[in-house]
């Protein structure tokens, strides 16, 4: 696959829920440019089985960010290469970049390749976070691994 969003506006209520604007898994080459999204959740959310993902000049907020995961819920995903995160800005987020794993997760989720570079910070609560514990509505069994 290769696609490309430039120049995309997305916009949803600030307290909306599950509403991210651009979600992308089991893809390679997608180029993500010169756009806005605000949507309360996930500016970009991206799942399993990706390469080669290029997200620059893109301005967040309010919402979660741009995340990796969430990754290690289940067996068989595959990992993700060659991200890049260049040129972006995060206005009134609660994360700026964010990493997200189960607790259950195997030892063995590999993310190569991640490259951040040249972000804009306005109240964002977490700037940069990695969360190796993401569990949400409290459901999980953080006793038992998955591997």
């Amino acid at each position: 696959m290769n696609v490309s969003f430039i120049r995309l506006t997305v916009v949803a209520p600030g307290d909306s829920p599950n509403t991210d604007g651009i979600h992308v898994a089991r893809s390679t080459m997608v180029n993500i440019a010169d756009s806005v999204i605000a949507t309360g959740d996930d500016c970009v959310s991206m799942g399993d089985d990706l390469t080669q993902v290029y997200i620059h000049n893109v301005t967040c907020g309010p919402g979660h960010g741009i995340s990796i995961g969430s990754l290690g819920r289940n067996l068989n995903e595959r990992n993700i290469s060659g991200i890049y995160v260049k040129n972006c800005s995060f206005i009134q987020t609660q994360n700026g970049v964010r990493i997200k794993t189960w607790p259950s997760a195997p030892a063995a989720i590999i993310l190569p390749n991640l490259h951040f570079e040249n972000l804009i910070m306005q109240n964002a609560s977490n700037p940069i976070i990695i969360d190796q514990q993401y569990c949400p509505w409290n459901l999980c069994n953080l006793t038992v691994t998955c591997d």
